[in-house]
């Protein structure tokens, strides 16, 4: 997108987020939801769609575009912008980088509408960060295969009307990263059961549930990129531009608990006294600033990396670890400068503090990401 356009939707976005969405966030905290008209006006502001190419009916915005975009999304209560993020982000990007084109042409469109809501059913009770332990299996039977299996933990599921499924289309390869499939399947196809919404820490509003497939019959046509064995590549693909949005909304995290405890440190005294005044308040400030500041910068340089084509793997996993780990400093830095206020419901900071550890964890744990990033340097070494 053209620099000028974009900085009109970062701010058309920013002020939409500020005087809209953080006004209603103890009622979505409370409901677990997200208000219809907010739901509306986001599919009118183009949110599903931001990542997905313009042929497709997207925005198009590029990596670095997507990272700023997502710091100021980040700003607010993470399941706003959970709503729309598997459609631009883990789901949607497995069809804009390995669907056919007819896929392409099926589903984009209606994605980047907010017509359809895709979920990314990749996630099992033993196939997490690893995808190897992967037990979901889709056998071949003439034009159709037919899935068998469960899925866990699996974001908007009860929103969508479509799954990106990732199943074992090969047996043989039980225990490894090969023969994993992905497949488009729709939500109320015979043998699809959606559990009820898991009851989680924090992020209150962006839903999870458990899946089962029970004999699911879908036809060939629904093989992402109409061959076997795609799947794990698009998987990863689609998880490694997923880290650099996840890093860059633990900066906008940060950065909205860096303001109310700067805010809070102003206003509440001590004795008579501002506690910003006090030098220990004042340490844990300027900490977190200079924190906030590396991931920020971190995640719109690899971000650059990502968009050039000459890094897609060290500096998604890098921001990751880094932002995601220091979003829980930042968040416990924020409790302690509020004090017992700052364990009290209704308080911001109590809230983005159980929701900060989610991030540590989804899309790849912090642990994964260091093996990934030590596996590729050695593996520079020939190693």
């Amino acid at each position: 997108m053209d620099p000028e356009d974009f900085k009109d939707v970062l701010d058309t976005v920013r002020d939409f987020v500020r005087t809209r969405v953080v006004p209603l966030e103890e009622q979505i905290e409370e409901e677990d939801r997200i208000p219809d008209d907010l739901i509306a006006e986001s599919k009118e502001m183009g949110l599903f769609g931001w990542a997905i190419p313009e042929e497709y009916g997207g925005i198009g915005l590029d990596a670095v575009q997507d990272v700023q975009l997502a710091m100021e999304l980040g700003y607010t209560t993470p399941a706003f912008r959970s709503l729309f993020g598997t459609n631009n982000g883990i789901a949607g990007q497995v069809l804009v980088n390995y669907g056919t084109e007819e896929q392409k042409q099926s589903w984009l469109p209606r994605l980047a509408s907010g017509e359809v809501i895709a979920s990314f059913a990749l996630t099992e009770a033993d196939a997490g960060s690893d995808p190897s332990g992967l037990r979901t299996s889709a056998a071949r039977d003439g034009d159709t295969y037919v899935i068998n299996g469960s899925k866990r933990f699996i974001t908007n599921a009860q929103l969508a009307q479509v799954l990106i499924v990732f199943a074992r289309t090969d047996p043989t390869t039980s225990g490894t990263t090969k023969g994993i499939s992905a497949f488009l399947v729709d939500t109320d196809a015979p043998g699809v059961t959606i559990g009820p919404h898991d009851k989680k820490m924090g992020q209150a509003g962006a839903w999870t549930s458990e899946l089962y497939f029970d004999d699911v019959e879908v036809s060939a046509d629904r093989l992402i990129g109409g061959q076997e064995e795609v799947g794990f590549h698009a998987a990863m693909a689609s998880l490694a531009k997923g880290r650099l949005h996840i890093s860059a909304v633990c900066v906008g995290q940060a950065q909205r608990i860096l303001d109310e405890s700067i805010a809070h440190a102003a206003t509440a005294t001590q004795g008579g006294t501002p506690i910003g005044t006090f030098q220990l308040i004042q340490g844990m400030i300027g900490e977190s600033y200079a924190e906030l500041r590396a991931a920020k910068s971190l995640a719109l340089d690899a971000a650059a990396d990502f968009r050039d084509g000459t890094d897609r793997k060290l500096g998604p996993s890098a921001s990751k670890l880094f932002a995601s780990e220091m979003l829980g400093r930042v968040a416990d830095r924020g409790v302690q400068i509020h004090g017992g206020l700052g364990y009290m419901r209704a308080v911001p900071v109590e809230r983005f503090y159980r929701a900060a550890r989610l991030f540590r964890i989804y899309e790849g744990t912090s642990e994964v990401q260091k093996l990934v990033l030590a596996r590729q340097l050695l593996k520079a070494q020939g190693m």
